[in-house]
């Protein structure tokens, strides 16, 4: 099975703290990681009110892409969330890219969504709905919980703003 992707890429398992896995993956995304963390969407009951919440398909783990001759393993390790690298023995093991692939396929068959982000840090996007609808701003960062966090300019001012991921698309070009 091929392990190694383009310029010497490779996926690996990194193991999360019981509940954290969602915070490990922001942060290592932070960090500069391309990071895949597989979620899926269901209902759950809460203070007897049933409402849809993310759940990782891993609870424990998510996948992060290095390269294990450039990239340095001590921030991934020291990483709020983070247990470790599963490893054999001190040398952490590549999962193959197949699988993640495979993983990736399994994932959009089952209408199970991605934390990966859809926009860039810095990005234009316009939003689309809600008492800012039709401004433009930055993307800043994406939350755990669907939730984006964008920078608007309003009365001359910068704002930081939470809004739903549903409430944002890329800024038209021109």
């Amino acid at each position: 099975m091929k392990t190694t992707g383009p310029e010497g890429l490779r996926w690996y398992a990194v193991q999360c703290k019981s509940g954290e896995s969602f915070r490990a993956a922001e942060h290592l995304t932070y960090q500069g990681y391309t990071v895949f963390h597989p979620v899926m969407q269901r209902e759950k009951r809460r203070r007897g009110k049933i409402g849809q919440v993310l759940e990782p398909l891993f609870p424990w783990y998510l996948f992060i892409r290095m390269n294990p001759l450039q990239d340095n393993w001590v921030p991934v390790r020291s990483t709020r969330g983070v247990v470790k690298l599963l490893a054999f023995g001190r040398e952490p093991v590549p999962v193959p890219d197949a699988l993640i692939e495979t993983l990736r396929q399994q994932v959009n068959d089952q209408s199970v969504v991605s934390t990966e982000p859809r926009f860039s840090e810095g990005e234009r996007i316009e939003i689309t709905d809600g008492p800012f609808k039709a401004l433009e701003g930055l993307f800043v960062h994406g939350k755990e919980d669907e939730r984006v966090v964008v920078l608007l300019n309003i009365l001359q001012q910068e704002h930081r703003i939470t809004l739903q991921a549903s409430q944002i698309q890329g800024a038209p070009k021109g």
